[in-house]
């Protein structure tokens, strides 16, 4: 012990006498937090970061200081900070997942496990990866024939090898409690899709099937595609999300036969969500389309639709567009995407849910969010996601030069606030012209009726 001592004394001493001397502080600070010092070694590294504000190494060295006095809010921020950096060490990823596993934060846990074991297998922790149910080793290849979790994501067993077979097949966790407002929405959702599924014989003596379409519209960054995976999590469903380049192929006949494959392993899975996000494009008017190729898609996805080769008993289709009046009409017609729903920007109660949940596990000082929320108006879920961002990067550069992180307060986020233009209002521009002369069939009177026209 008394040796322990005279090395930190001796260090202490070549530290006065060489003040700017980084390494030296560091390897001071490290040697403080290994002999069970955090106190002294947090310090240290505060001072060695003002000469050096950048170095992630001193940063993790922070973070684990904090992390081992209990400051848990404190190191997640330094982390987070860190984790954003492509030269982000392995160890420091590792103690994030940590954090944000007794925090709650599962999904974004699970990333960063993965991200760790990936850059480093040396640093896989076979308990926290049995906490999150992620293969402790890092992913095997395409080849075996396993389920695993990929960002607190399940990968269903039954996907199989083809030209579809890289698409990731999801058992979500996010349920609708995790989605900020949306109300009547949900409620839509649960009419058409949940409750089928959790009454089926109530259904059954209607003669109602259990499956169907929605398409959701609105603005960008308003939740739909959040809301499509919570979906399949209220019912413990597979999850498949298809973007246009998982369908189109430049051979003549390879984008059906995509979408075909496509369809039958969801039916194969069900019950399943399928999810077409940007369905627009896959989607298209046909009256606006020259090239006979396009034309063959949608008539091939209308016949999937209809479940004229197979049945889509069990087989839930979720679209979001940002753009309906480009999807073709015959799509709209019952039993294909026979339930268009709006979904707006978040109101208030909903904006201030979705402050709320986003400082949840960060450092804060009783924030007002319904004070927020109001000044916030028009804003969607991406919007607020960019004002707390702001927000954070403004306390991380104050932190750094201040050595101490501070809490988030309402006069940051109202600062944030006012540096990002609602991206919801170009959006509208559009749609009011579209709600008002062309609206034969009432498709947009949702939105008359938010824009109160």
């Amino acid at each position: 012990m008394a040796e322990s001592d005279d090395m930190i004394d001796g260090l202490r001493q070549a530290v006065r006498v060489s003040p700017d001397n980084v390494p030296l502080r560091q390897h001071l600070a490290d040697t403080l937090l290994g002999m069970g010092k955090p106190p002294d070694a947090e310090k240290e590294f505060r001072a060695a970061l003002q000469l050096k504000p950048d170095d992630v190494k001193l940063k993790f060295g922070l973070a684990r200081a904090f992390e081992q006095q209990g400051k848990s809010s404190a190191a997640i921020v330094v982390l987070e900070d860190i984790a954003k950096r492509s030269d982000c060490p392995a160890r420091a990823r590792l103690l994030y997942a940590r954090l944000l596993s007794a925090a709650g934060h599962d999904d974004d846990a699970s990333r960063q496990y993965r991200k760790a074991i990936e850059a480093d297998p040396g640093v896989a922790d076979v308990h926290l990866a049995d906490q999150l149910g992620v293969d402790a080793a890092p992913p095997r290849s395409s080849d075996d024939d396993h389920d695993d979790v990929v960002d607190g994501k399940v990968r269903a067993a039954w996907e199989e090898p083809g030209s579809v077979s890289g698409i990731e097949v999801e058992r979500p966790r996010t349920k609708f409690a995790d989605v900020g407002g949306l109300d009547e929405v949900k409620e839509q959702v649960r009419m058409k899709i949940i409750h089928p599924l959790k009454h089926p014989d109530l259904y059954k003596a209607y003669g109602k099937p259990i499956g169907g379409g929605i398409l959701m519209y609105g603005p960008p960054g308003c939740g739909k595609t959040f809301l499509a995976r919570a979906t399949a999590g209220e019912i413990s469903a597979a999850f498949l999300s298809i973007g246009i380049n998982d369908v189109l192929d430049m051979w003549i006949g390879n984008s059906e036969k995509n979408l075909h494959e496509l369809f039958e392993r969801a039916r194969r899975g069900r019950p399943c969500v399928l999810f077409f996000d940007e369905v627009d494009a896959l989607a298209a008017s046909r009256a606006d389309m020259r090239a006979s190729a396009g034309r063959h898609l949608i008539n091939q996805f209308l016949a999937e639709l209809d479940g004229v080769q197979a049945s889509n008993d069990g087989v839930l289709i979720l679209a979001a567009t940002n753009a309906p009046w480009h999807v073709d009409p015959a799509f709209r017609r019952p039993g294909r995407f026979d339930r268009i729903l709006f979904v707006p920007p978040p109101d208030p109660n909903a904006r201030a849910a979705i402050l709320r949940a986003m400082c949840t596990g960060k450092p804060v000082d009783n924030i007002d969010y319904a004070h927020v929320a109001k000044k916030t108006e028009g804003f969607s879920g991406a919007d607020l996601k960019a004002v707390l961002d702001r927000a954070i990067e403004a306390k991380l550069a104050d932190a750094m030069k201040a050595g101490i992180p501070k809490p988030l307060t309402t006069k940051d986020l109202l600062t944030a606030a006012g540096g990002v233009r609602p991206s919801t209002r170009e959006w509208f521009a559009t749609a009011r012209n579209y709600a008002l002369y062309a609206n034969q069939g009432g498709a947009y009177d949702d939105v008359l009726q938010y824009l109160k026209l």
